[in-house]
């Protein structure tokens, strides 16, 4: 990792309102100049690198700006999804249903899974989609040259979660068909130069998501599925070129129900990729640098914890992103921790929690952080 804290975050980035209009005019059936639609993507891909770069960030995405959502896209690139899906809320918003009630009103987000449902045989059905992601990330990226970049891609697990079953004889032949369904995507963001990341909440937010009125053992019997599932789909891949990301769900809310990091962490070290993106800035789920205390990271593992919370529009101190990391950097090694985000900004597109403003200031007080706590843990290259 060298001699200082590298710099990234989870991969959703506030779009501007042009591509915005323009995305929405598209999914609600309006006519819409495709041709226009696919410069603004080219253009604002472009922008979002550059800012990413000129702020000091190290490892960079495309801001997820093609996609609707992380998980319900792929409804687009793959056979076997129509209708219309089942609607379950955490189970924290419905033991306080005043307060979802009070979000709904104020136009805040309120996590349902809604997506389509799996109605057929899944498999490749148009890579265009993909094709144009990678073709504009490479634009993007020969422009401006970051240290790397990297691309997201759903699990197999949160495709579940997102798209019921009506079609397979069981959740586990689903989720292998989704698996080998994603391998080709997996394999061309690799293929065209970037590292792979997978997007994949159901090894957390599944448990008070789909399973909140099941024992913790069932949930973790889903958890070790979903792992293997996706390890046998990065079978072709290396596994320091690809990222996970593991998330509670990116709303505000209670939270109460999130099941402890401790309980899930050694089925999600049992996952391939090397790096792990986790939150660790949020109140729930802020304390938990601690469980690397007694849960051994394996050699090959680096922790990129969230040190910026992407649902409140606070602006972090530099000196407390510093802090977050020191913390970690204590328990599993300063090699082995990278600056990240709890999760995303902009996880379905048009609705930020965060406002758009507020996440940039908020991403260069992540890249300050790290600068601080890179200082003190290598103080001899700060000083020279």
């Amino acid at each position: 990792m060298g001699n200082r804290i590298l710099t990234t975050h989870v991969g959703s980035l506030p779009r501007p309102q042009s591509l915005l209009s323009l995305m929405h005019d598209q999914a609600e059936g309006r006519s819409f100049d495709a041709t226009a639609l696919d410069s603004e993507l080219r253009r604002a891909v472009s922008d979002v690198v550059r800012r990413q770069v000129e702020i000091g960030i190290d490892f960079v995405s495309d801001g997820e700006f093609s996609k609707a959502s992380y998980a319900t896209y792929v409804g687009e690139r793959l056979t076997g999804f129509g209708g219309k899906g089942r609607v379950n809320t955490p189970a924290d918003l419905r033991e306080f249903r005043g307060y979802s009630e009070h979000l709904v009103k104020i136009g805040g987000i309120v996590p349902t899974n809604t997506g389509t449902c799996c109605q057929g045989p899944v498999a490749v059905k148009d890579s265009t989609a993909l094709k144009t992601d990678l073709q504009n990330m490479k634009a993007g990226v020969l422009a401006v040259r970051p240290t790397g970049a990297f691309l997201n891609a759903a699990s197999p697990g949160v495709v579940s979660i997102f798209q019921k079953n009506e079609y397979y004889p069981s959740e586990d032949a689903y989720i292998e068909a989704v698996a080998e369904a994603m391998r080709p995507e997996y394999e061309a963001i690799i293929e065209a130069g970037f590292l792979l990341q997978i997007d994949s909440p159901d090894l957390a937010m599944g448990r008070h998501f789909v399973f909140a009125d099941k024992p913790d053992e069932t949930f973790l019997e889903a958890v070790d599925r979903n792992v293997a599932a996706l390890n046998h789909a990065l079978r072709n891949i290396p596994a320091h070129k690809t990222r996970i990301h593991l998330c509670w769900g990116n709303y505000e809310g209670p939270h109460n129900h999130d099941i402890p990091l401790e309980k899930i962490a050694a089925g999600v070290l049992r996952a391939k990729p090397r790096f792990i993106l986790l939150e660790g800035a949020n109140p729930r789920h802020g304390h938990e640098w601690a469980v690397f205390q007694s849960v051994k990271l394996p050699d090959d593992k680096v922790l990129v914890p969230g040190v910026i919370d992407s649902t409140s529009n606070f602006i972090e101190h530099p000196d407390l992103v510093a802090d977050r990391l020191l913390r970690y950097a204590s328990v599993v090694g300063s090699e082995r921790v990278m600056a990240g985000t709890d999760c995303g900004f902009s996880t379905f597109s048009g609705f930020p929690t965060v406002h758009p403003d507020i996440v940039w200031r908020k991403l260069e007080s992540m890249v300050e952080g790290a600068r601080r706590a890179s200082a003190k843990l290598w103080p001899k290259t700060a000083a020279g």
